[in-house]
């Protein structure tokens, strides 16, 4: 008999009881094969393991017109920007045949020191509102400047009239004509992703570029003015002091210019001295993107002095 000891049960000593003799194998009960269990609950095999073929289907054709939807409006948005892409080219290709018509009316000399000579009376031809040359050695800029009404009138209008994207190079309509005549005469040209109009203008903000540079000619018909660069500073679109052109005195508008120098990101060796001392300076803008005043709303300003003047019939000018 076995023997009770700390919740336990344990044999007697001696040989242990040998094990009951089975028949055989001894089936489940048939409960143990019902569908659900005492609490009605569902057996082990789920309603998922046989899914209705109609709903599948549906399921189906729903997935299937989601994948069709989403193929169908990717293609659109890439078919979308493929068209605007394109339109932008066609749009600079149009840009670029404006520019190499107004070309053929200047002629570039062999000596890099002289200035190209100009075809006034072909361009006048074009349209009236020209009113100078704006060519810097060593760069793409070499157009003529136009000034109209207003500083909108041809930032999205070629010299004949028409919609174009990069618009012409202007001349502040504030400034007196043909420029170089106000302490501060304003040019102003569009920064082209193609590498057009005054994009190279931008490129001055480097201090390696600024030094390569050493010569802005200025043409009108009446006279050729040979500048220097003498400093690249950044503004704000909104910065309406940049556009100065009127200034009280001398000393305002050296005060000014030493200002604006505090500000340059590339600047001459010259530049400390000649802030005090200039009369006139040429200032070319255009849209910077540096995103130092938001995308799109800063602008990059080159400050040119002047260097020497040619006038009257010693001028380098084509009548014809």
């Amino acid at each position: 008999m076995a023997q009770k000891s700390n919740g336990k049960h344990f044999k007697q000593d001696g040989a242990p009881s040998p094990r009951p003799a089975t028949t055989g194998y001894v089936p489940a009960s048939a409960g143990a094969y019902s569908r659900t269990d005492r609490k009605g609950a569902a057996a082990p095999s789920s309603r998922s393991a046989r899914r209705h073929p109609a709903r599948e289907g549906k399921r189906r054709r729903r997935r299937n017109v989601l994948s069709t939807l989403l193929m169908v409006v990717g293609v659109a948005l890439l078919l979308v920007a493929g068209g605007m892409w394109g339109y932008a080219q066609y749009q600079y290709h149009v840009q670029d045949e404006n520019n190499a018509k107004l070309a053929a009316y200047a002629t570039v000399s062999d000596d890099a020191a002289q200035p190209p000579t100009i075809d006034w009376a072909g361009l006048k031809a074009v349209n009236a509102d020209v009113v100078g040359w704006i060519y810097i050695p060593g760069t793409h800029v070499d157009f003529p400047v136009y000034q109209g009404d207003s500083n909108d009138e041809y930032l999205r209008t070629s010299a004949e009239g028409e919609y174009s994207v990069g618009g012409q190079i202007f001349m502040d309509y504030e400034n007196s004509r043909p420029g170089l005549v106000d302490r501060q005469t304003l040019v102003y040209g569009h920064h082209l992703n193609n590498g057009a109009m005054f994009t190279d203008v931008d490129e001055f903000a480097s201090q390696d570029y600024f030094n390569g540079i050493d010569t802005v000619w200025y043409l009108t018909e009446d006279a050729s003015y040979e500048l220097e660069p003498l400093f690249f500073y950044k503004s704000a679109a909104t910065n309406g002091a940049a556009r100065q052109i009127v200034f009280s005195d001398d000393n305002d508008f050296h005060n000014y210019l030493a200002n604006a120098l505090s500000q340059a990101t590339a600047k001459s060796s010259s530049a400390d001295g000649a802030v005090s001392s200039v009369s006139r300076v040429l200032t070319l803008c255009t849209c910077d993107y540096e995103n130092d005043f938001g995308k799109g709303n800063g602008r990059g300003l080159l400050v040119c002095a002047l260097k020497s003047e040619v006038s009257g019939n010693d001028a380098n000018v084509s009548a014809s």
